[in-house]
């Protein structure tokens, strides 16, 4: 089983099921990888996503990350990922699987710049996020970060997302 708990800062969009919507994005994330079976299993996985401002993610991205800058979407990882296969056998039926921040003004600059819903590139960040977490990482390599890419996009259309990695698509004036 999957849970997932959010917390709300600033101003996210007060119409959107953030909750509905996290616990979808990291279903579908799960489910690409070759820990899909996770989902299924009697061990309960828990998720916290933060939906922050930029500032706090400034703060987290210089502490953790040596960045003083805001960033989409950070991930802090509780388990390592050669622990994930013996997540089913968890004494207490409970793991803590990591932490997804996600910062709002970033969200809607890059939601603005792709021409899509700040929705749907916050699914996408959570989506990404979510991999983190489970160990997956674009900055070891090419291969790697090919087979995340991959990954997310499967995840996107399973949840009735375009491709991210697509270019917006302009129409010309005449």
């Amino acid at each position: 089983m999957i849970a997932v708990a959010i917390q709300h800062e600033g101003q996210w969009p007060g119409t959107v099921d953030w909750d509905l919507l996290a616990l979808k994005a990291v279903t579908q994330a799960i489910r690409q990888t070759p820990h899909g079976d996770l989902a299924k299993e009697a061990v309960t996985l828990e998720i916290s996503v933060k939906l922050t401002d930029n500032d706090e993610v400034q703060g987290l991205n210089a502490a953790y990350r040596d960045k003083d800058k805001p960033t989409n979407v950070l991930s802090f990882p509780m388990v390592q990922p050669d622990m994930l296969g013996a997540l089913a056998n968890s004494d207490d039926g409970e793991v803590l699987l990591g932490d997804i921040v996600l910062a709002l003004g970033v969200c809607q600059a890059e939601a603005e710049e792709k021409r899509i819903s700040v929705e749907d590139h916050a699914t996408h960040l959570i989506v990404h996020g979510m991999l983190h977490l489970l160990g997956y990482d674009h900055e070891t390599g090419e291969a790697e970060a090919d087979a995340m890419e991959a990954m997310e996009r499967s995840a996107l259309a399973a949840l009735g997302i375009a491709d991210p990695y697509q270019p917006a698509v302009t129409t010309n004036e005449v």
